[in-house]
């Protein structure tokens, strides 16, 4: 069965990205797919199906499921839930792999189950609130809970498939990963492809088998992304926010942006700000 890749970009006030999933309402299906960040799924209220590689996970209120880096996984939500998502970089663990080529974590006895539980809740509820000095706050809780994954809920060996499965999707990250440092910039693929000792046609390739889209659609994906979280939270001119965002001109911008959100730039931000 194919799988995709998706694009995470943190909160902009933040190291990390921490939301509400957005299956809430029930009657909701997240397709396989995959991405470098660590994931914690905090089911709070309702319930919910979780598929990692073979294993299927039941997850009911105040339970939560740990997703690795480069793990590929589905969700199926049939009913209504409250859920809290953490995706965290790989590289916050880059220090703590003791020379292994990969982190892994599982889940652990009930005891520090609840421990991991109380942080993810607690980091959710201050930034929320977002009262003065939030940042401070959820951040410290943030490297608690980095501390907490580390000491308590490594796992030391990994399955050999599995170290094969990561090692393939890795090509793939370290490109991604790069061209989300440089999205701006004119990314042409066969320069990207040769800077990862790759042909351009076997980048394409794993583009095709691994994103499920072609290079140049990621890239527009990209920047699209990158490009809506200024359109909502400054007041620049939308041809401004599209030249900053590795668009040629605010046409492009507002043919890429119109065929991914259904309406053009200017629209989307009427509606979506307060």
């Amino acid at each position: 069965m194919e799988s995709r890749h998706e694009v995470v970009i943190p909160n902009e006030d933040l190291p990390f990205k921490m939301f509400i999933f957005e299956g809430r309402n029930g009657n909701y299906r997240v397709s396989r797919h995959w991405h470098p960040q660590v994931e914690i799924f905090l089911v709070v209220r309702g319930a919910m199906d979780f598929y990692i590689n073979s294993s299927h996970f039941h997850l009911g209120e105040q339970q939560f499921v740990l997703v690795n880096s480069n793990e590929i996984h589905s969700i199926d939500c049939p009913d209504p839930n409250e859920t809290i998502v953490l995706q965290i970089p790989v590289e916050a663990f880059d220090e703590y792999r003791r020379e292994e080529p990969y982190i892994s974590f599982g889940i652990r006895k009930e005891a520090q189950n609840r421990r991991l539980t109380a942080l993810v809740r607690n980091m959710y509820q201050v930034y929320e609130a977002r009262a003065y000095g939030y940042e401070l706050k959820v951040k410290s809780l943030f490297y608690e809970l980095l501390y907490l994954l580390v000491t308590e809920f490594r796992d030391e060996n990994m399955d050999a498939g599995m170290i094969r499965q990561k090692q393939n999707l890795d090509r793939l990250s370290q490109v991604t990963r790069y061209m989300k440092e440089h999205y701006q910039e004119d990314l042409r693929l066969e320069e990207v492809a040769s800077r990862f000792g790759f042909s351009a046609t076997y980048l394409s390739r794993i583009f095709h088998k691994y994103a499920q889209v072609n290079y140049r659609t990621y890239l527009i994906d990209l920047r699209v992304k990158y490009a809506v979280r200024q359109l909502l939270n400054t007041d620049l001119e939308i041809e401004q926010i599209a030249i900053a965002h590795g668009f040629p001109d605010s046409r492009s911008f507002s043919k890429a942006f119109q065929k991914r959100y259904g309406c053009l730039p200017s629209r989307y931000r009427k509606q979506m700000k307060p």
